[in-house]
């Protein structure tokens, strides 16, 4: 079935009319300044109106049989439909602008509680490290304290038998020269007369 919409309907039948009516009009106010017979323009023209009501009564006929009152009411419901279904288009275009609005600020927010989290952690490494490093720094300057006092206590050590050294050689010198050839034979006497009593 031909469809047409209401409005181009209704504009294309009123200058269809209207360019039938000019056109029989302007012909016979042509004709009228010669001087023709009257009677045959009349006619004329009275063929000219009937071939316009004619012409008329067709379009009419034309767009009944279009239908277009039904056309109409379907143009109708096509647009109440389509403004429908873009009412819901939008609303749901919406809904998802909220959703998606919403997942940008959970978004937002977790990435600023990641870079927070990091940031702590961050700080909680650097004072890991500062507390292992200060440790390893006490242990350090522990084992270097008892380094210096084992060296110190070796050198004590290696001193005080370098002193005694000496002293038994200093005290050798002096025995030396002091204890004679009687001293001698009478310490190696008083040591035999021991040794003799022991047995």
């Amino acid at each position: 079935m031909f469809k047409v919409s209401g409005y181009v309907n209704k504009k294309a039948l009123g200058l269809a009319l209207l360019v039938v009516f000019v056109c029989s009009t302007s012909v016979y106010a042509a004709d009228a300044g010669h001087h023709v017979d009257k009677a045959a323009q009349i006619k004329d023209f009275g063929w000219r109106v009937l071939n316009f009501v004619a012409l008329a009564l067709i379009i009419w006929w034309a767009l009944k049989k279009a239908n277009v009152k039904s056309s109409m009411a379907d143009r109708s419901l096509q647009i109440e439909k389509s403004l429908k279904d873009a009412q819901e288009a939008k609303a749901a275009a919406e809904a998802k602008l909220i959703e998606y609005t919403g997942k940008l600020e959970t978004a937002a927010r977790e990435i600023d509680e990641i870079h927070a989290a990091i940031v702590r952690e961050g700080e909680q490494e650097k004072q890991r490290i500062i507390n292992e490093a200060k440790l390893a720094a006490e242990k350090i300057m522990a084992q270097a304290a008892q380094s210096a006092e084992q060296e110190t206590l070796k050198a004590r050590e290696e001193l005080r038998a370098e002193a005694a050294r000496l002293a038994v050689e200093i005290a050798r010198g002096r025995l030396a020269g002091a204890i004679g050839k009687s001293d001698h034979d009478r310490f190696v006497g008083e040591y035999l007369d021991k040794v003799e009593q022991l047995q």
